[in-house]
Protein backbone atom coordinates (compact mmCIF):
# COMPACT_ATOMS: atom_id res chain seq x y z
CA UNK A 1 0.00 0.00 0.00
CA UNK A 2 0.77 3.88 -0.28
CA UNK A 3 1.55 5.75 2.43
CA UNK A 4 3.12 9.42 3.48
CA UNK A 5 6.24 8.96 5.47
CA UNK A 6 8.65 10.60 7.35
CA UNK A 7 11.83 9.60 6.86
CA UNK A 8 14.18 12.51 7.59
CA UNK A 9 13.82 15.48 9.30
CA UNK A 10 13.15 19.10 7.01
CA UNK A 11 11.53 19.64 3.83
CA UNK A 12 12.12 16.82 1.76
CA UNK A 13 11.64 14.25 4.40
CA UNK A 14 7.49 13.11 3.84
CA UNK A 15 7.67 11.09 0.79
CA UNK A 16 4.96 8.85 -1.00
CA UNK A 17 6.24 5.14 0.21
CA UNK A 18 4.88 1.89 -0.84
CA UNK A 19 5.14 0.14 2.42
CA UNK A 20 3.41 -3.30 3.47
CA UNK A 21 -0.15 -3.16 4.78
CA UNK A 22 -0.57 -3.23 8.67
CA UNK A 23 -2.20 -6.29 10.58
CA UNK A 24 -5.08 -6.11 12.20
CA UNK A 25 -4.00 -7.08 16.41
CA UNK A 26 -6.70 -8.63 18.52
CA UNK A 27 -8.84 -5.60 19.71
CA UNK A 28 -7.82 -3.47 16.63
CA UNK A 29 -9.89 -2.66 13.13
CA UNK A 30 -8.34 -2.41 9.89
CA UNK A 31 -9.43 0.94 8.46
CA UNK A 32 -9.61 1.66 4.71
CA UNK A 33 -9.09 5.61 4.84
CA UNK A 34 -10.32 7.86 2.85
CA UNK A 35 -9.65 11.36 3.76
CA UNK A 36 -7.65 13.01 6.37
CA UNK A 37 -6.53 16.83 7.33
CA UNK A 38 -3.39 18.86 7.49
CA UNK A 39 -3.16 20.31 11.19
CA UNK A 40 0.36 22.30 12.36
CA UNK A 41 1.70 19.74 14.35
CA UNK A 42 2.52 17.61 11.02
CA UNK A 43 4.84 20.94 9.76
CA UNK A 44 5.86 20.61 13.57
CA UNK A 45 6.98 16.70 13.21
CA UNK A 46 8.37 17.58 9.14
CA UNK A 47 10.53 20.63 10.99
CA UNK A 48 11.08 18.98 14.02
CA UNK A 49 9.28 16.77 16.39
CA UNK A 50 11.70 17.95 19.61
CA UNK A 51 9.67 16.65 22.52
CA UNK A 52 7.78 13.95 21.06
CA UNK A 53 9.00 10.29 21.98
CA UNK A 54 9.04 8.73 18.56
CA UNK A 55 10.73 6.98 15.48
CA UNK A 56 11.48 7.57 12.09
CA UNK A 57 10.34 6.40 9.45
CA UNK A 58 7.07 7.12 10.70
CA UNK A 59 3.72 7.51 8.27
CA UNK A 60 2.20 11.31 9.66
CA UNK A 61 -0.93 12.24 9.26
CA UNK A 62 -3.27 13.01 12.80
CA UNK A 63 -6.89 12.99 12.09
CA UNK A 64 -8.76 11.00 9.42
CA UNK A 65 -12.17 9.41 8.05
CA UNK A 66 -12.45 6.27 6.68
CA UNK A 67 -14.50 2.96 6.02
CA UNK A 68 -14.16 -0.74 8.02
CA UNK A 69 -12.13 -3.46 6.01
CA UNK A 70 -12.17 -5.49 8.94
CA UNK A 71 -12.96 -6.44 12.55
CA UNK A 72 -12.85 -9.31 15.18
CA UNK A 73 -16.07 -11.31 15.85
CA UNK A 74 -16.70 -9.64 19.10
CA UNK A 75 -16.12 -6.03 17.36
CA UNK A 76 -19.16 -3.58 17.61
CA UNK A 77 -18.40 -2.75 13.79
CA UNK A 78 -18.73 -4.64 10.82
CA UNK A 79 -17.00 -4.21 7.06
CA UNK A 80 -17.80 -1.00 5.44
CA UNK A 81 -19.03 0.98 8.17
CA UNK A 82 -18.43 4.42 7.87
CA UNK A 83 -15.99 5.83 11.07
CA UNK A 84 -14.25 8.78 12.17
CA UNK A 85 -10.84 8.45 14.09
CA UNK A 86 -10.49 9.64 17.61
CA UNK A 87 -6.69 10.56 17.86
CA UNK A 88 -5.33 9.26 20.58
CA UNK A 89 -4.84 5.14 21.28
CA UNK A 90 -5.34 5.51 24.91
CA UNK A 91 -5.20 2.77 27.79
CA UNK A 92 -8.44 2.46 29.28
CA UNK A 93 -6.37 1.83 32.57
CA UNK A 94 -4.64 4.42 34.34
CA UNK A 95 -6.32 7.08 36.52
CA UNK A 96 -7.60 9.68 33.68
CA UNK A 97 -8.64 7.25 31.16
CA UNK A 98 -10.87 5.75 34.30
CA UNK A 99 -12.11 9.59 34.80
CA UNK A 100 -13.15 9.96 31.20
CA UNK A 101 -10.33 12.33 30.68
CA UNK A 102 -8.14 10.42 28.02
CA UNK A 103 -6.08 13.41 26.95
CA UNK A 104 -4.55 13.09 30.48
CA UNK A 105 -3.79 9.41 29.72
CA UNK A 106 -0.39 8.30 31.09
CA UNK A 107 0.13 5.83 28.29
CA UNK A 108 -1.53 7.80 25.57
CA UNK A 109 -0.15 7.32 21.82
CA UNK A 110 -1.15 9.87 19.20
CA UNK A 111 -1.73 9.34 15.51
CA UNK A 112 1.05 10.33 13.31
CA UNK A 113 3.10 11.50 16.67
CA UNK A 114 3.85 8.69 18.31
CA UNK A 115 2.84 6.03 16.50
CA UNK A 116 1.80 5.46 12.49
CA UNK A 117 -0.69 7.79 11.65
CA UNK A 118 -3.64 8.24 8.78
CA UNK A 119 -1.53 9.42 5.60
CA UNK A 120 -2.12 5.98 4.27
CA UNK A 121 -4.44 3.98 2.46
CA UNK A 122 -5.15 1.73 5.49
CA UNK A 123 -4.72 1.82 8.99
CA UNK A 124 -4.98 -0.58 11.86
CA UNK A 125 -6.83 1.31 14.82
CA UNK A 126 -7.43 0.22 17.92
CA UNK A 127 -11.12 -0.05 18.17
CA UNK A 128 -11.80 2.34 21.37
CA UNK A 129 -9.87 5.33 18.76
CA UNK A 130 -12.69 4.76 16.39
CA UNK A 131 -16.49 6.38 16.45
CA UNK A 132 -19.34 5.67 14.48
CA UNK A 133 -19.72 8.48 11.40
CA UNK A 134 -23.35 8.33 9.39
CA UNK A 135 -22.85 7.32 5.58
CA UNK A 136 -24.49 11.05 5.00
CA UNK A 137 -21.86 12.95 6.60
CA UNK A 138 -19.58 14.79 4.65
CA UNK A 139 -16.10 12.95 4.31
CA UNK A 140 -13.90 16.24 3.29
CA UNK A 141 -15.85 17.93 6.17
CA UNK A 142 -15.57 15.43 8.94
CA UNK A 143 -11.75 14.94 8.09
CA UNK A 144 -11.19 18.09 9.93
CA UNK A 145 -12.80 16.98 13.13
CA UNK A 146 -10.10 15.19 14.76
CA UNK A 147 -7.25 17.85 15.68
CA UNK A 148 -8.92 21.23 15.17
CA UNK A 149 -12.57 21.15 16.20
CA UNK A 150 -12.31 18.76 18.86
CA UNK A 151 -8.94 21.14 20.73
CA UNK A 152 -11.65 24.07 19.87
CA UNK A 153 -14.52 22.05 21.43
CA UNK A 154 -12.84 21.42 24.82
CA UNK A 155 -11.65 25.29 24.85
CA UNK A 156 -15.15 26.62 24.15
CA UNK A 157 -16.54 23.90 26.56
CA UNK A 158 -14.79 22.51 28.70
CA UNK A 159 -13.22 25.19 30.34
CA UNK A 160 -16.22 27.89 31.02
CA UNK A 161 -19.86 28.14 30.53
CA UNK A 162 -20.32 29.41 27.21
CA UNK A 163 -23.29 30.31 26.00
CA UNK A 164 -25.66 33.70 25.70
CA UNK A 165 -24.78 36.43 26.95
CA UNK A 166 -21.00 35.70 27.33
CA UNK A 167 -18.71 37.23 25.28
CA UNK A 168 -15.76 35.03 23.09
CA UNK A 169 -12.70 36.49 21.78
CA UNK A 170 -10.60 34.53 19.87
CA UNK A 171 -7.31 35.67 18.77
CA UNK A 172 -5.49 35.00 14.56
CA UNK A 173 -9.15 33.66 13.68
CA UNK A 174 -8.56 32.49 10.07
CA UNK A 175 -6.22 29.61 11.71
CA UNK A 176 -7.62 25.92 12.13
CA UNK A 177 -8.18 25.90 15.41
CA UNK A 178 -9.69 29.45 16.22
CA UNK A 179 -12.01 29.51 13.42
CA UNK A 180 -13.79 26.05 14.47
CA UNK A 181 -13.40 28.01 18.11
CA UNK A 182 -15.34 31.16 16.51
CA UNK A 183 -17.95 28.37 14.54
CA UNK A 184 -18.64 26.30 18.13
CA UNK A 185 -18.96 29.52 20.31
CA UNK A 186 -21.28 30.75 18.05
CA UNK A 187 -23.38 28.03 18.17
CA UNK A 188 -23.14 28.42 21.66
CA UNK A 189 -25.02 31.77 21.52
CA UNK A 190 -21.66 33.44 22.86
CA UNK A 191 -21.02 36.89 21.27
CA UNK A 192 -17.91 36.33 19.36
CA UNK A 193 -15.04 38.93 18.60
CA UNK A 194 -12.19 38.07 16.28
CA UNK A 195 -8.49 39.42 15.53
CA UNK A 196 -7.84 38.86 12.05
CA UNK A 197 -5.67 40.70 9.35
CA UNK A 198 -6.22 41.55 5.99
CA UNK A 199 -9.20 43.37 4.32
CA UNK A 200 -10.72 39.83 2.89
CA UNK A 201 -10.58 38.23 6.07
CA UNK A 202 -11.86 41.10 8.43
CA UNK A 203 -14.53 41.70 5.23
CA UNK A 204 -15.20 37.46 5.69
CA UNK A 205 -15.98 37.22 9.14
CA UNK A 206 -18.01 40.46 9.63
CA UNK A 207 -20.11 39.14 6.47
CA UNK A 208 -20.82 36.40 8.77
CA UNK A 209 -21.97 38.44 11.20
CA UNK A 210 -18.91 38.41 13.51
CA UNK A 211 -17.01 40.85 14.84
CA UNK A 212 -13.60 41.69 13.69
CA UNK A 213 -10.37 43.65 14.29
CA UNK A 214 -7.19 43.86 12.90
CA UNK A 215 -4.57 42.53 15.13
CA UNK A 216 -1.69 44.70 13.40
CA UNK A 217 -3.80 47.66 14.43
CA UNK A 218 -1.57 49.59 17.92
CA UNK A 219 -4.93 50.18 19.17
CA UNK A 220 -6.59 46.48 18.73
CA UNK A 221 -6.94 45.93 22.73
CA UNK A 222 -8.71 49.46 22.81
CA UNK A 223 -10.96 48.37 19.83
CA UNK A 224 -12.12 45.36 21.67
CA UNK A 225 -12.73 47.36 25.17
CA UNK A 226 -14.72 49.72 23.08
CA UNK A 227 -17.27 47.15 21.88
CA UNK A 228 -17.66 45.47 24.94
CA UNK A 229 -17.89 48.87 27.18
CA UNK A 230 -14.60 48.62 28.51
CA UNK A 231 -15.64 44.73 30.39
CA UNK A 232 -13.57 42.67 28.08
CA UNK A 233 -14.19 39.57 26.85
CA UNK A 234 -15.36 36.73 29.64
CA UNK A 235 -13.02 33.67 27.08
CA UNK A 236 -10.45 34.78 25.61
CA UNK A 237 -8.76 31.56 23.03
CA UNK A 238 -5.12 32.01 21.55
CA UNK A 239 -3.28 29.47 20.38
CA UNK A 240 -0.93 32.03 19.03
CA UNK A 241 1.54 32.48 22.16
CA UNK A 242 4.04 35.07 23.11
CA UNK A 243 3.08 37.24 20.46
CA UNK A 244 -0.42 37.91 21.49
CA UNK A 245 -0.44 37.16 25.20
CA UNK A 246 -0.33 40.60 26.40
CA UNK A 247 -3.27 41.89 24.56
CA UNK A 248 -4.79 38.54 25.40
CA UNK A 249 -4.86 39.06 29.52
CA UNK A 250 -5.72 43.03 28.61
CA UNK A 251 -8.30 42.10 26.70
CA UNK A 252 -9.86 39.85 29.39
CA UNK A 253 -12.62 40.55 31.79
CA UNK A 254 -12.23 41.02 35.48
CA UNK A 255 -12.89 37.19 36.56
CA UNK A 256 -12.51 36.06 32.79
CA UNK A 257 -11.09 33.17 31.82
CA UNK A 258 -7.86 32.70 28.54
CA UNK A 259 -7.84 29.23 27.37
CA UNK A 260 -4.46 28.54 25.27
CA UNK A 261 -3.47 25.21 23.04
CA UNK A 262 -0.49 27.16 21.16
CA UNK A 263 2.97 28.92 20.99
CA UNK A 264 3.80 29.30 17.55
CA UNK A 265 5.16 32.27 18.20
CA UNK A 266 7.12 31.75 21.45
CA UNK A 267 6.00 30.17 24.59
CA UNK A 268 7.73 32.45 27.14
CA UNK A 269 5.56 35.30 27.78
CA UNK A 270 5.64 37.77 30.13
CA UNK A 271 2.58 36.27 33.05
CA UNK A 272 1.81 39.39 34.38
CA UNK A 273 0.98 38.44 37.70
CA UNK A 274 -0.28 41.70 39.35
CA UNK A 275 -3.08 41.59 36.30
CA UNK A 276 -3.78 37.96 37.67
CA UNK A 277 -4.38 37.99 40.61
CA UNK A 278 -6.03 41.75 40.97
CA UNK A 279 -8.56 40.77 38.48
CA UNK A 280 -8.78 37.53 39.29
CA UNK A 281 -8.24 36.06 35.58
CA UNK A 282 -8.41 32.41 35.18
CA UNK A 283 -5.64 30.48 32.69
CA UNK A 284 -6.03 26.60 31.34
CA UNK A 285 -4.38 24.79 29.00
CA UNK A 286 -6.06 22.94 26.67
CA UNK A 287 -4.93 19.70 24.62
CA UNK A 288 -7.63 18.05 22.48
CA UNK A 289 -10.66 16.72 24.22
CA UNK A 290 -11.99 13.15 25.77
CA UNK A 291 -13.60 10.77 23.42
CA UNK A 292 -17.07 11.68 25.13
CA UNK A 293 -16.21 15.50 23.85
CA UNK A 294 -15.64 13.77 20.49
CA UNK A 295 -18.83 12.33 20.19
CA UNK A 296 -20.78 15.15 21.05
CA UNK A 297 -18.93 17.23 18.62
CA UNK A 298 -19.41 14.61 15.85
CA UNK A 299 -22.91 14.45 16.74
CA UNK A 300 -23.14 17.99 16.75
CA UNK A 301 -21.17 18.45 13.10
CA UNK A 302 -24.17 15.37 12.04
CA UNK A 303 -26.79 17.57 12.47
CA UNK A 304 -25.44 20.52 10.74
CA UNK A 305 -24.76 22.73 13.79
CA UNK A 306 -22.00 23.74 12.08
CA UNK A 307 -19.83 23.63 8.85
CA UNK A 308 -16.03 23.09 8.28
CA UNK A 309 -15.03 25.26 5.70
CA UNK A 310 -12.59 23.56 3.48
CA UNK A 311 -9.60 25.70 1.93
CA UNK A 312 -8.05 23.51 -0.80
CA UNK A 313 -8.28 19.36 -1.18
CA UNK A 314 -4.78 17.52 -2.53
CA UNK A 315 -4.67 13.91 -3.65
CA UNK A 316 -2.04 11.76 -0.86
CA UNK A 317 0.45 11.78 -3.13
CA UNK A 318 0.92 15.46 -3.01
CA UNK A 319 1.19 16.26 1.09
CA UNK A 320 4.07 18.20 0.46
CA UNK A 321 2.28 20.67 -1.27
CA UNK A 322 -0.63 20.78 1.27
CA UNK A 323 2.31 21.38 3.85
CA UNK A 324 3.36 24.52 2.03
CA UNK A 325 -0.79 25.54 1.22
CA UNK A 326 -0.50 25.78 5.33
CA UNK A 327 1.90 28.15 6.12
CA UNK A 328 0.55 30.63 3.31
CA UNK A 329 -0.73 33.79 4.36
CA UNK A 330 -4.10 33.64 2.57
CA UNK A 331 -5.51 30.33 3.73
CA UNK A 332 -8.92 30.17 4.91
CA UNK A 333 -9.76 27.13 6.45
CA UNK A 334 -8.93 23.42 6.99
CA UNK A 335 -6.67 21.59 4.13
CA UNK A 336 -8.10 18.35 3.59
CA UNK A 337 -6.03 14.91 1.92
CA UNK A 338 -8.25 12.59 -0.04
CA UNK A 339 -6.90 9.40 -0.04
CA UNK A 340 -10.11 7.07 -1.65
CA UNK A 341 -13.48 7.24 -2.77
CA UNK A 342 -16.09 4.97 -0.95
CA UNK A 343 -16.86 1.30 -1.77
CA UNK A 344 -19.97 1.87 -4.10
CA UNK A 345 -19.36 5.69 -5.20
CA UNK A 346 -20.15 6.49 -8.69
Amino acid sequence: MEAVVLHEQGAAGPRLTRIDPPSRSEDGVLVRMLAASVNRVDLYMRDSGAGITHELPLVMGVDGVGEVLEAGPGSAFRSGDRVILYPYDFCGRCRYCLAGDQPLCTRAHIFGEHVDGTFAQVMAVPERALVRLSPDADLHQAATLGVAYLTAWRMVFGKVAIGPGRIVFIQGAGGGVAYAAMQLARMAGARVIVSTSGEEKLAHFRSLGVEAVDYRDSDMVKQVLALTDDEGADLVIDNVGEKTWGASLRIMARGGHLATCGATTGAHPSADIQRLFVRQLSIHGSTMGSLEEFRRLVRAFETGAFVPPIDSVYPLAEVPAAFARLEEADRMGKIVISIAEPQGAA
